[in-house]
This record gives C-alpha cells, sequence and structure tokens, in this order.
C-alpha cells in the first residue's frame, strides 16, 4: 500500500507565499513559486525577453524559435532544481534576476536549435480568471492530475483526490524522491500581469508541459505584440515535447501557420510534427485584461468550451 498515513493527512497545511515577480520590458510578470511550475513560465518571458524576442514578428519563425529555445533553457533548469521549496538547492526569485537571464538567453542561438530530449509529459487542469469592479483579479487553476486523479472518493463527501504525487520518485538519488511532509512537484501556475500602462491581465491554461508555453504565446502576442487578446488565444499554437496521450517530442504546430513558418523552423534544426489546425493538445487557455479607463476584456479558447463573460 501507499506510505501514506492518516497523520500525513491531518498535518498538512496550506501555505500563504509570495509570487515570483518578474520584470518584464511588458511589465511586471507574477506566478506561483515551487513545487510548481511558475518558475518555468517566468524564464521562458525573462529569457526570451532579454534574447530581444519585441524585435521580431508575430507568430514569424524568429517568434517561435526563440520562444522554444527559450522553453528549452527553462525546462533544463526545472528539472535539475524545482521540487519542493524545502529541499531546493538555489533561490527561485534569484533565477530571475536579470544578469541570470541575460546569460541564459545568450545560450539561444538564433539560427539553430539547441538538442532536446523529452518532457515531463501531462496534466488533466482547467484554468479560469475573475476581475471585479474594484479590480481585483484572480489567475485560478485546478488540476486532478489524471483524469480520475487517484481514484480514490472521499466518503460522506464526494471528493475524487488528485494522484500529484504520481511525481514522486522512489530512487534516493532523484531530486523528486518521495519523502516524508515532502511536497510533490506539479505543474500549475496561473499567472497575473501588470502591464506597463496600468493594465492587468490574469491568464492561464491546461496541458502539462504545455502550460507555461501557452503562456508565453498569448503574453508575447498580446503584451509584446500588441495583438487584440481573443485574437492572442485563437492564434495557432505550438507545443516543444508531449503532453496528454503523446508518445513524441517533437516540435507540435497547428496546421494554420503559413508553410514558410514551418520550413524555416525545420530548416534551423526543429523536428516539426504538424497538428490538427484547432487541437486541444494546445490546451485551453483564457485570459481576462482590466484595461486603464476601467472596462473589461476577456477571452476564451475555441479548442474547448470555456466562456468569457462579463456583469
Amino acid at each position: 500500500g501507499a506510505p501514506v498515513t492518516r497523520a500525513d493527512l491531518a498535518g498538512y497545511r496550506a501555505r500563504r507565499v509570495r509570487p515570483l515577480e518578474l520584470t518584464h520590458s511588458a511589465g511586471t510578470v507574477y506566478n506561483l513559486t515551487p513545487p510548481s511550475q511558475g518558475l518555468v513560465s517566468q524564464l521562458i518571458l525573462g529569457i526570451s525577453d532579454h534574447a530581444g524576442l519585441a524585435s521580431h514578428a508575430a507568430d514569424e519563425a524568429d517568434h517561435i524559435h526563440t520562444l522554444v529555445e527559450a522553453t528549452k533553457l527553462a525546462f533544463a533548469l526545472r528539472d535539475g532544481h524545482i521540487t519542493d521549496p524545502e529541499h531546493m538547492t538555489i533561490d527561485p526569485q534569484s533565477c530571475l534576476a536579470p544578469d541570470n537571464l541575460q546569460a541564459l538567453a545568450a545560450r539561444i542561438d538564433p539560427q539553430q536549435a539547441a538538442p532536446w530530449g523529452e518532457g515531463k509529459g501531462p496534466g488533466d487542469t482547467i484554468w479560469m480568471g475573475v476581475i471585479d469592479n474594484d479590480g481585483l483579479a484572480v489567475s485560478f487553476i485546478q488540476s486532478i492530475y489524471h483524469e480520475f486523479g487517484s481514484g480514490v472518493v472521499l466518503q460522506g463527501s464526494g471528493l475524487n483526490w488528485q494522484n500529484r504525487g504520481a511525481s514522486f520518485s522512489l530512487d534516493p538519488e532523484h531530486l523528486l524522491v518521495l519523502k516524508p511532509g515532502k511536497k510533490p512537484f506539479h505543474t500549475l501556475n496561473p499567472a497575473a500581469a501588470r502591464l506597463k500602462d496600468g493594465r492587468a491581465m490574469v491568464y492561464g491554461t491546461m496541458g502539462g508541459d504545455g502550460q507555461p508555453q501557452t503562456q508565453a504565446a498569448v503574453f508575447s502576442r498580446y503584451a509584446v505584440f500588441g495583438q487584440p487578446l481573443q485574437q492572442a488565444v485563437t492564434a495557432p499554437r505550438w507545443l516543444l515535447g508531449r503532453t496528454w496521450g503523446d508518445t513524441s517530442d517533437t516540435l507540435k504546430l497547428e496546421s494554420r501557420f503559413p508553410a514558410s513558418v514551418v520550413d524555416e523552423l525545420k530548416r534551423r534544426g526543429h523536428e516539426v510534427e504538424l497538428l490538427a489546425a484547432f487541437t486541444e493538445t494546445m490546451g485551453h487557455a483564457g485570459a481576462a485584461v482590466r484595461q486603464v479607463n476601467g472596462s473589461f476584456e476577456g477571452a476564451f479558447d475555441p479548442r474547448g468550451n470555456g466562456a468569457a463573460a462579463g456583469y
């Protein structure tokens, strides 16, 4: 049986934490601390910002290549360091220091894809965001991990327990080795931003390894390149690695990208796999923005069954 005792469950306490804060050329971006992969999302945005992302054109090969290469660097740091913060040997916030981000950005070859291995894989998740009339904004994400979580239902409540403990390893030398009281690594990372002109933005998605990549696509399109919010969510997306049900670690592109973009990414060494025009493999993203004048804007993903509503 599982080595989890009643005392382990009774001893759990939720923590109120200060979010990770990234100083970006478009504003200030916030995300959750480990053991989530919020640091990964922040690193992708920070590395690409220091790599000159804003100098490129939206949705062209340079845009995608820069974010994909930043993703590889962020995933490498994740796999080597991110775990329960009580067991980490680095300070997550210090990873977002400008000097560190610039050093990582300098490792990106603008014309050649770096080698790439396996991603971490799936998650079964929802994201939602809300902003009230006073400007209070919430970015919220929930997951039971696999479709039916652990398959264990708490008697008398109907609550289905999640199975995020699947990220633990029984290898005593592994970063994610199972230990008493240790929190498991997970992919959940709701994002928020205060843009330089005063707009407040909450955004996020489901999708395991795809979460930080989709966040980067939506944020860069809207906050860096100035696309309308709904366009930033609807536009064709990409995914490096695998997500739920996938076995390949290719760079997956929705087929709506122009052939010229696909061919250029292949020329730079990316192993490209084309998927359907709209596919749930790319997650279900959403975003909400409070404009400077107090008006609101929301965007939902046509890949899923979400919606944007105001009242």
